[in-house]
């Protein structure tokens, strides 16, 4: 994504902020724009990924990579897959540019400094030791390795792409910079030099493409609720996104990456019970909704297969023209660019 009139904003703002010493940092908020205006452009949104791949040395002799050893998975192709996913279902609105990769080779560090070594992590896989507590990464040093707030706050990086492995204490997804808030974890504080709110995404190479779509689209819940959470009522469309059969008898839509518009329980993609849902109404009529509510069930989204039922989900965010109560119908430049979501 290029670098907006907000970044330039909150790069002037902090500089003022800093010329009369204020401490906290000025964080500005996406231009105002009218609430409601049908020819309000969908922006394709381009993202420049920094992708770090921890993957440790186990044999100092032979070179060979944990995932190597493990037989795991390319993580080239888990990369190539998802990004053409996300291209597709996002109806060519969201695109990916991977912009650099660098290769760790070592166990990253956890909050209070321990690092796994070979031995060890493997008493771990092998079920021989318990996982070590506290078990999260240590996000600010790797922020500081890789000089991240920098390198946002120059646009020259606007995500960044963790891959790892079992026990390594990377979350799924994270915000950093000023005015972040949760994303499927905590946000990353006293990160305002960053200068805009970032993505860190967590992914494995033991597991596949479906997983990453799933780590992203808890991702999206989470922006899409800041997005709306000052809609109220029938208005807050994203509320309507996600219901499904069990929350909302006889109003089910798409429910959510967990639930399926029939699903009892989470992870419930292979449910065979039909349900009466307004999908259809939601892929080809938003946002002039016509009443096309039909029967549905597993058969729609894969029955079961994780990928299929995810890409399902995603491909149905809207992703038209035009604003309605201050959101834009192209939620894709919310889920992409945390930055253009108003506080």
């Amino acid at each position: 994504m290029s670098r907006s009139r907000g970044s330039f904003l909150d790069a002037l703002l902090n500089f003022i902020a800093a010329l009369f010493g204020r401490k906290k940092p000025i964080v500005s908020q996406p231009p105002q724009a009218p609430a409601n205006d049908p020819n309000a452009p969908a922006q394709v949104v381009v993202s420049k990924v920094l992708l770090l791949v921890y993957d440790p040395i186990m044999n100092d002799a032979t070179g060979q990579t944990l995932s190597d050893q493990q037989n795991w998975l390319n993580t080239d192709a888990l990369v190539t897959n998802f990004v053409a996913d996300i291209l597709y279902n996002s109806h060519n609105m969201a695109r990916y540019k991977i912009v650099e990769r660098i290769d760790v080779n070592e166990f990253p560090a956890k909050v209070d400094g321990f690092r796994y070594t070979p031995l060890t992590y493997m008493d771990v896989l092998h079920k021989v030791a318990s996982p070590y507590k506290p078990s999260e990464v240590d996000y600010y040093a790797i922020i500081k390795q890789f000089n991240l707030l920098e390198r946002i706050a120059k646009a020259e990086l606007d995500e960044v792409w963790i891959f790892s492995f079992p026990h390594a204490g990377i979350f799924e997804s994270i915000i950093a910079g000023p005015g972040a808030y949760w994303c499927n974890a905590p946000p990353l504080k006293k990160t305002e030099e960053a200068q805009r709110r970032f993505v860190i995404m967590g992914y494995s190479f033991e597991r596949g493409v479906g997983e990453m779509l799933e780590s992203f689209g808890h991702r999206t819940e989470s922006i899409l609720e800041q997005t709306f959470k000052r809609i109220r009522g029938d208005a807050n469309l994203w509320r309507r996104f996600i219901r499904n059969e069990k929350n909302a008898p006889g109003k089910a839509a798409l429910g959510n990456i967990h639930f399926a518009p029939n699903s009892e329980r989470d992870y419930d993609w292979s449910n065979p019970r039909t349900v009466r849902s307004e999908c259809y109404d939601w892929l080809q009529n938003f946002p002039e909704f016509k009443g096309d509510i039909r029967n549905v069930n597993a058969s729609e989204w894969g029955n079961g297969d994780i990928r299929t039922h995810h890409l399902w989900w995603l491909n149905h965010i809207p992703h038209v023209a035009g604003r309605r109560n201050g959101i834009l119908n192209n939620w894709w430049q919310y889920i992409i660019n945390p930055q253009n979501v108003r506080l």
